[in-house]
């Protein structure tokens, strides 16, 4: 393995967020201590060789031949001391992924131009068959010891990553003793305007090691007030954060059998929904006037997630026969999400309608040695994975809009990794998909601009497919070490779209044809004592899309099954300028476009908005002007994207085809230790104050999400450990 030292990089950079895997800890050297200034116990530790999920079995920093972005612990409490909203930390450490919405919705917030597959703990959140795009905020952000973030398409952890995968890695023990905590309490509002914009939360935490046991318990409750655009009026109250009340109960148990057997059990509920005493006003996007509120009850029950638990239990043994090591894993996921009142969308009266959708899956790994030659070294890691998917959207009130989805997905797996004269890594594997979806007899919903009601006679729909993926990396020259990878990923679509949306009376007639894409991605890191830079390019193309388009005729949207291909790059940078100034930054391409004559390469029409990100800047400063105090700027710039012509109609861009113009926000926290058990924080959001409109309300059109983005707001903090 190549001996450059990574670890004092890492140690260096541990406060940045860096596109590269990272994970366990190890005790640092003394050399290494005198280079860092402790902010907690932990960090006096090094860290070191990192695993994420880019593979089924351990991977570490020289051996991705793939662009990952790993967000650590360090990066989450900087973030969490601005704001709680995952989204918003996600689009601004990511790159490749859209900025967030500001909104209890990530409608838009593409990887690379396509879905992301969101899992906490390789526990899958996203629903495939009827994907709500609510699925990234399904945790609390401060029970997460890191993000793992794949790029591009990937088949690593089944359907749905056709745009990469985005793993919440939930908190282990980090102390010895028997009993050992952090509570944090904090107050958020608006500086533009304070009144009613008032909220706060609590936050704690319990950890501890006894013998072969180890746990921690954690529980937050968090209450917003109004959120205020930058000149002190309400945010459109439509799936805003403002006025929501959210919690998380956290909890993991360890038990060490022996030296070579682990058993765990995680268990995580997360409730956030939002309780306004406003209706919302619809914004005039014509005259750039955005949605606003008046007094009054809206309408049906709050929106958000209700409730989403999260089971899993894993075994782990290693040393087996051969040198073999087995991971065995059961896990249980339930969530219902809600979504906004539909006026005048169903013939005869408004729905409000929500998702609901049960997993329960089993998977089994095992890693085998091939070769243990210094100069060849290889590894076979192989297995299945189990899960079967129960979704459907009904409304509220109990009528059938999209009827229950019952998904059996069996898929096998074998990949294999070798390492040649320690600098050059190779990858293969392959994944076979099978995939049976049933679903009974259902009648359609009459839409207002739609005939009566459909029977549709029900079914199942069958898909099988196999996925190969490869990849070569080569270390020899710390400077300058390539990377290539060609992957695929499978996604069976939004069936329950196709369904709710059925013009014929049969099943078998609907488009239901699963999303097959391949991707390829070209790319080197340098690294230089404390200077790292990566950049990397890539395309993805898929004969099937499953783009959002909208029917001026109907005011619909429909889901448009044409060839698609996906091309952009990024690169991103970090240095240590002083010992105690750490600088980094980032820049995200993507561009798409659609066959619509299918003629098998002219790529003729521009993806729209939902699936295209505008270019995307972000950097950050980190200084540490004294032991006990640090500080921090986040910069983030949304560059202009204007891919197309106004309706002659309406004087406006269609849905999901709206301008978007450049805005630029800039994040600044502090925090500063008054004790070595007391950390008092401050958080200002939008510091210099923007006046803008988010890039989702600008591409969508939608009159009742034209919303402005939130204005300069505080977080202000006190963290107690012991």
């Amino acid at each position: 393995m190549h001996t450059f030292n990574k670890r004092l990089f890492l140690l260096l950079f541990s406060g940045c967020s860096i596109t590269a895997p990272l994970m366990a800890q190890r005790k640092a050297s003394s050399d290494n201590k005198k280079d860092t200034i402790p902010t907690k116990a932990t960090d006096q530790k090094v860290l070191g060789e990192i695993v994420v999920s880019a593979s089924r079995k351990p991977v570490t920093l020289d051996n991705v031949p793939s662009s990952v972005t790993v967000i650590t612990r360090k990066t989450l409490e900087n973030d969490l001391r601005v704001t709680t909203d995952i989204t918003d930390i996600l689009g601004r450490e990511v790159p490749g992924l859209a900025p967030g919405t500001q909104t209890n919705s990530n409608v838009g917030q593409s990887l690379r131009g396509r879905p992301a597959l969101i899992m906490i703990d390789g526990i899958p959140q996203s629903t495939p068959l009827r994907n709500g795009e609510v699925d990234m905020r399904s945790i609390d952000p401060g029970v997460l010891e890191r993000v793992d973030v794949l790029k591009g398409a990937t088949a690593i952890y089944g359907n749905g990553a056709t745009g990469g995968l985005i793993n919440y890695i939930t908190a282990t023990p980090q102390e010895d003793k028997v009993l050992s905590g952090r509570t944090m309490i904090n107050t958020t509002g608006s500086l533009t305007s304070l009144k009613n914009s008032v909220g706060g939360r609590v936050s704690q935490m319990l950890q501890g090691k006894y013998k072969k046991f180890d746990y921690i318990v954690s529980g937050v409750a968090e209450e917003t007030g109004e959120y205020k655009d930058a000149k002190g009026k309400l945010v459109g109250p439509n799936y805003s954060l403002g006025e929501t009340d959210s919690y998380n109960a956290f909890a993991k148990v360890g038990y060490q059998v022996t030296t070579r057997q682990r058993l765990q059990l995680m268990y995580n509920y997360y409730r956030s929904q939002q309780n306004s005493n406003y209706n919302v006003v619809n914004g005039d996007i014509l005259n750039g006037i955005p949605s606003s509120g008046v007094l009054g009850k809206p309408a049906g029950v709050s929106t958000g997630s209700r409730g989403n638990h999260n089971l899993h239990l894993v075994y782990q043994a290693d040393s087996l026969i051969g040198g073999t090591s087995l991971n065995a894993d059961a896990y249980y996921e339930s969530r219902d999400d809600i979504f906004y009142v539909s006026f005048g969308r169903f013939a005869g009266s408004d729905g409000q309608s929500h998702t609901l959708d049960k997993k329960k899956g089993l998977r089994l790994m095992l890693n085998s040695p091939l070769s243990n030659n210094y100069n060849f070294n290889g590894t076979l890691s192989y297995g299945a994975d189990l899960l079967n998917d129960v979704t459907s959207q009904p409304l509220v009130d109990g009528r059938v809009w999209v009827p229950e989805m019952n998904m059996l997905n069996y898929a096998p797996f074998a990949e294999t990794q070798w390492y040649l004269w320690q600098n050059l890594i190779l990858k293969a594997g392959v994944r076979v998909e099978k995939v049976n979806v049933s679903v009974d007899d259902y009648n359609t919903l009459p839409l207002s601009t739609s005939t009566p009601s459909i029977p549709v006679k029900g079914g199942e729909l069958n898909y099988t497919a196999t996925l190969f993926n490869a990849g070569i990396r080569y270390n020899r020259l710390p400077a300058f070490m390539p990377y290539f990878s060609f992957s695929q990923g499978f996604s069976v679509s939004d069936v329950g779209l196709a369904l709710r949306d059925a013009k014929v009376n049969d099943l078998k007639k609907i488009n239901t044809e699963a999303v097959l894409v391949n991707n390829y991605e070209l790319g080197f890191v340098s690294e230089h004592k404390k200077f790292r830079f990566e950049l990397s390019g890539f395309i993805s193309t898929s004969k099937l899309g499953a783009d959002m388009i909208f029917d001026p005729n109907t005011g619909l949207f429909n889901v448009s099954r044409t060839p698609e291909r996906i091309y952009g790059f990024e690169a991103a940078l970090t240095y240590q300028v002083l010992r105690n100034l750490d600088i980094s930054a980032s820049y995200s391409y993507v561009e798409g476009k659609s066959d619509t004559a299918k003629t098998g390469g002219s790529y003729n029409v521009y993806l729209n908005g939902r699936r295209i990100a505008p270019p995307k800047v972000t950097g950050s400063i980190n200084y540490r002007p004294l032991k006990e105090l640090e500080l921090r700027l986040q910069y983030m710039g949304v560059n202009g994207r204007n891919r197309f012509e106004k309706n002659t109609t309406t004087g406006l861009y269609n849905g999901n085809e709206g301008r978007v113009k450049a805005y630029n926000l800039v994040n600044f926290n502090a925090n500063y230790k008054v004790t070595p058990r007391t950390m008092l924080t401050l958080g200002i959001e939008n510091l210099f104050n923007e006046d803008y409109f988010p890039a989702r309300a600008q591409w969508f059109m939608i009159p009742n999400q034209y919303a402005k983005g939130r204005g300069a707001a505080f977080n202000i903090g006190v963290v107690v450990s012991y």
